[in-house]
């Protein structure tokens, strides 16, 4: 018998085998017991971000290998920071991701559908029903969840004559955030923002125009929106002016240096007139660099580089402030905003590539005196940012995941206007409606259509558990009423508002992103149950 070591193996008779290497040291799952595997990690992994659902959910605390913490409550968050070994948790982690490069918001509630989804089918699994018709049922259960959001969903007006609709949604967005202090503020900023680089005529938003920027220190509600740039830099040296009308922008990446000669010789300076020679000639340069700069008629020079202090002082003295340091994606903000060209040599500095800026200021921060430039009024005046200030960098980082949840809500309105209503509302008429349908069908994929409506519900029950109300009871009464009141907008009052229609409370969901959630969990869950055979090493399994 000939074989290829650790691949394949040939018996007398011809016949190939798999030669599988340390197979004592593994075991095979395979079938139901392979798949309630899957099912009991991907649960694991659902049950973590089970008690963040809902404007009264819990954060979490992440602590780093490095011992960086993290305090959130942002489902992609939460499960990009988990250290998870198994590879199905790992398709739990890819769920909330791909929902949250999508859409942007409701990363938690994909994974808490996903979650109870495959509780429901571990007990249909226990009933001897085919793993391949529960997933097609389910499959066909969401096509059918989206056809009734559809039908319940309410057209949303985008108006810029009228932000208070779209400000009531972003505020939706943000009711379950560290900001909502500051609540009414931030959805505010994060509308105006949008509302500033959206293109109406193509239904689109860049969000390369928003820049989200962050300083420690100040208190939250001295968040500002600013209409231009700001950068974490200073001017280049203390006596330069602090601020500066009708500003023309050289934008550079070359150094304020001499040439150095791309050879391998060296320079030897044998005499002091040597010295001389090559101090005048590097003061030359720098003066023939000032002057280029100068004579395109530049009032502010946007270095990406450093430079020295005698072209620090030469700068000062010709009367031309300047920024140094500023980095790669900074200088291209600054470009997209002020119109300006990127300039990579002194040769080719004109009037014609440079940017143009109302006003830049620096701004100065607190007693230990940090400093920012404001670029600002600026040619191109889509380009915003927002700069948030905060106690500690952990409250601004979870901050700037708030305002990233809550523009990409307002971007979903502005490129498809319909909504649904949240607090479960939404969750609760599609089971509704998914339970009777599962009557319409003969085969047995009715069971997989009623406990797809069942894992639905899991929503509401996690929102109603979480706001400190009687799940099951909250859930019924609140089931009861949608079915009696055919009122789709009915949902759990998670803030004690004395009413349960979504409605009259302005929580608001985008359809777009509801619609995304359920068929993201349904897709996840058909390929998680056609898994059904599982190698693992032996000592690790358990």
């Amino acid at each position: 018998m000939s074989f290829i070591p650790g691949s394949l193996g040939f018996d007398e008779f011809g016949t190939p085998f798999i030669i599988i290497k340390d197979q004592h040291k593994q075991r095979r799952l395979t079938g139901i017991d392979a798949l309630k595997s899957h099912i009991l990690a991907a649960r694991a992994v659902a049950k973590t971000l089970y008690t963040s659902l809902g404007p009264k959910g819990l954060d979490k605390m992440m602590v780093s290998s490095d011992g960086e913490v993290t305090v959130t409550n942002d489902g992609a968050t939460i499960l990009n920071m988990m250290d998870v070994d198994h590879e199905i948790a790992k398709l739990m982690v890819q769920l909330s991701q791909s929902q949250d490069n999508e859409i942007g918001d409701g990363t938690t509630g994909v994974v808490v559908i996903a979650g109870a989804l495959l509780e429901q089918a571990e007990h249909l699994l226990d009933q001897g029903i085919h793993p391949i018709r529960i997933a097609d049922g389910f499959e066909l259960a969401a096509q059918s969840a989206c056809k009734h959001l559809d039908s319940i969903a309410d057209s949303f007006p985008v108006d810029i004559n009228n932000l208070e609709p779209l400000i009531k949604t972003a505020m939706t967005t943000l009711g379950s955030k560290i900001v909502n202090k500051c609540h009414r503020q931030m959805a505010e900023i994060a509308v105006n923002a949008v509302i500033a680089v959206a293109d109406f005529d193509k239904r689109d938003v860049n969000f390369e125009l928003i820049k989200v920027q962050g300083k420690e220190g100040g208190r939250l509600e001295d968040t500002m929106l600013v209409k231009g740039v700001v950068v974490d830099k200073d001017f280049s040296h203390p006596q330069m002016p602090k601020e500066l009308k009708d500003v023309h922008l050289a934008i550079l990446t070359c150094p304020f240096e001499p040439p150095k000669p791309k050879t391998k010789h060296k320079l030897d300076v044998a005499s002091v007139e040597d010295y001389r020679a090559l101090r005048k000639y590097e003061q030359d340069t720098f003066n023939d660099m000032v002057k280029k700069v100068k004579d395109a008629g530049a009032t502010l020079a946007i270095c990406q580089w450093g430079f020295d202090d005698e072209a620090n002082h030469l700068l000062l003295k010709h009367e031309l402030p300047a920024v140094r340091w500023v980095g790669g994606p900074e200088i291209e903000l600054i470009a997209i905003a002020t119109g300006g060209r990127i300039i990579p040599r002194f040769e080719e500095v004109s009037k014609e590539k440079l940017g143009y800026a109302g006003k830049v200021s620096e701004l100065s921060f607190g007693t230990t005196k940090d400093k920012m430039l404001l670029i600002e009024e600026c040619k191109n005046s889509r380009a915003v940012t927002i700069f948030i200030r905060g106690g500690n960098k952990m409250i601004i980082e979870e901050a700037k995941r708030s305002i990233h949840d809550a523009l990409c809500v307002v971007r979903n309105l502005v490129q498809d206007n319909r909504i649904v209503y949240g607090g479960g509302a939404a969750e609760i008429s599609c089971g509704i409606a998914v339970s009777s349908e599962a009557d319409k069908i003969s085969s047995i994929e009715q069971y997989a259509y009623r406990a797809f409506a069942d894992a639905l519900e899991s929503v509401p029950l996690a929102l109603a558990e979480n706001s400190g109300l009687s799940p099951i009871d909250t859930l019924t009464q609140v089931r009861a009423r949608q079915i009696k009141e055919k009122n789709p907008a009915l949902g759990i009052d998670c803030m004690l508002v004395g009413t349960n229609d979504m409605k009259e409370q302005n929580v608001i969901e985008t359809l777009h992103s509801k619609k995304q959630q359920i068929i993201l969990a349904a897709q996840l869950v058909k390929m998680i149950l056609k898994i059904d055979d599982v190698r693992v090493p032996g000592e690790n399994f358990d």
